[in-house]
């Protein structure tokens, strides 16, 4: 079993749910939704594209995946995690666009932001005591090799290349698209999330999600708002 912290908008959220539909699961009830029948992909298309992204759930990657330590028990995780959302206060990405990792296509920051820049690497290290070392078959399957020299020291540190100076922040939303295929699958995803692009977005939460087996979609045990800072 694995868990992780993302952050994600509440389930309620219109975000959420048009995200969920365009990915076609939802994680808040870890079940499959019916693909928008809007965007001019047909629902076999729609689960190709999708099918990397689907399985993790509509979110952004603060604590990548880990196993708990051996002193660790779900229980203490949980309790920590709503510590953590208590006593830390919520902020604004003042605005979101549409952008691509690599070949996948993302919601992303417009800029850089110090805020949560900052707000990501503090969940880092704050959940950092609480994770398990990397076993040899997970640093095989980051593909070491293929990483700088600093993303491989943050792998081996803190579980996770993308940490700190190498975070970008980034909501997926398809798989590695290429050639003519993505413009019309970038067309379709800008059109699709047309609603909530060169706006703000709300950091009001966090999500601990939980990998039940290797594989298995991710599903959200729970979500907690930030109440830090009020009165």
């Amino acid at each position: 079993m694995r868990y992780a912290i993302y952050f994600t908008p509440p389930a309620d959220d219109p975000l959420t749910e048009a995200a969920s539909r365009w990915l076609g699961y939802d994680a808040f009830e870890g079940a499959e939704r019916p693909f928008p029948d809007t965007v001019g992909l047909p629902p076999g298309r729609m689960s190709t594209v999708t099918a990397a992204a689907a399985r993790y759930g509509f979110h952004a990657t603060l604590k990548a995946p880990f196993r708990l330590a051996e002193n660790i028990t779900p229980s203490a995780l949980e309790a920590a995690f709503d510590v953590y959302c208590r006593n830390t206060a919520t902020f604004n990405i003042p605005k979101i666009v549409l952008g691509q990792i690599g070949k996948f296509y993302a919601l992303v920051p417009a800029e850089n932001y110090d805020t949560l820049q900052a707000f990501a690497a503090d969940v880092v290290e704050h959940f950092e005591p609480m994770r398990a070392p990397l076993l040899n078959d997970e640093i095989a399957r980051r593909k070491p090799e293929t990483l700088s020299e600093v993303q491989r020291e943050n792998m081996m540190r803190w579980g996770y290349p993308y940490v700190f100076d190498e975070f970008r922040f980034h909501m997926t939303l398809t798989g590695p698209v290429a050639g003519t295929d993505a413009s019309v699958v970038g067309g379709a995803v800008e059109t699709y999330f047309a609603p909530f692009i060169d706006k703000p977005l709300a950091v009001t939460g966090l999500g601990l999600f939980v990998e039940e087996s290797r594989g298995a979609p991710f599903t959200i045990r729970r979500w907690q708002p930030l109440t830090g800072g009020r009165n």
